[in-house]
């Protein structure tokens, strides 16, 4: 049975969608079967592999509509074993389109069930808030992987996140953990970003990965081409990261 991680922070620009796209790759370059769920409606997971939006006939927003089958909406990746469910624009309606509908909170959970089987891991990239369609990712879930970018703004969001999250979790999935959290954007030659780093260590202890994400240029150029990192240049010190941040995951998994 395959694993749900949900790739969530509710500060933006934390590394959500790269750490999705660069992560999945190493997964697949692994040979392990794994599975994109791109759940925010910028699309940017979608657009970083490779998929024109403009000509996805259907996405995401209608297997949440159940306008059409999860088979229908699942794309292949620009890699063997990587597989995404792509979103465009149009999934910003999913709140107000189902503000009353019954169940709204695991409409994905349900879709996800006859798929789970098939995949070893399945990531899904949420929006920078707590709404709907976050909510849907959580609940669908198995674990939480959390990106903390190494600045006081960022570390400060992290201690409100996990607030809410508690509260997420006893409401509506007891059963998800927290599979990590992740420090990005790490400048091994800044001062502050060592303290954030100790003071993060000391704090969350072994709920922290060893492996860390550097800063590295050639993240935006990589997602400007649609492409991974890893596909793009695996000698380059982000690339690398990411394969040691999925031996991590799988070794403990």
């Amino acid at each position: 049975m395959g694993r749900i991680i949900c790739i969530g922070n509710h500060k933006g620009g934390v590394g959500k969608t790269t750490t999705v796209i660069n992560l999945a790759t190493a997964f697949a370059i692994a040979e392990k079967k794994t599975l994109i769920i791109d759940s925010d409606p910028q699309g940017h997971s979608t657009s970083g592999i490779g998929i024109d939006r403009s000509k996805i006939k259907k996405s995401l927003y209608d297997g949440l509509r159940g306008d059409a089958t999860v088979e229908e909406i699942i794309f292949d990746g620009d890699i063997r074993f990587l597989k995404i469910i792509p979103s465009r624009l149009e999934l910003i309606r999913v709140e107000a389109e189902f503000a009353s509908r019954l169940g709204k909170e695991t409409i994905l959970k349900d879709i996800l069930k006859t798929q789970k089987d098939s995949y070893d891991y399945i990531l899904i990239d949420c929006p920078s808030s707590m709404n709907l369609l976050t909510v849907n990712a959580l609940s669908a879930s198995d674990s939480i992987l959390i990106p903390l970018q190494c600045e006081s703004f960022a570390r400060d969001g992290l201690n409100e996140f996990l607030k809410i999250f508690s509260v997420f979790k006893k409401h509506f999935n007891p059963d998800i953990s927290i599979e990590g959290i992740l420090l990005t954007m790490v400048d091994e030659g800044d001062e502050f970003s060592q303290e954030i780093i100790t003071e993060t260590r000391r704090r969350f202890s072994e709920m922290v990965f060893n492996a860390s994400i550097p800063r590295d240029k050639h993240f935006h150029g990589s997602a400007y081409r649609g492409k991974s990192l890893l596909l793009r240049d695996v000698t380059s010190p982000g690339a690398r990261s990411y394969l040691r941040l999925a031996k991590e995951i799988m070794s403990r998994n």
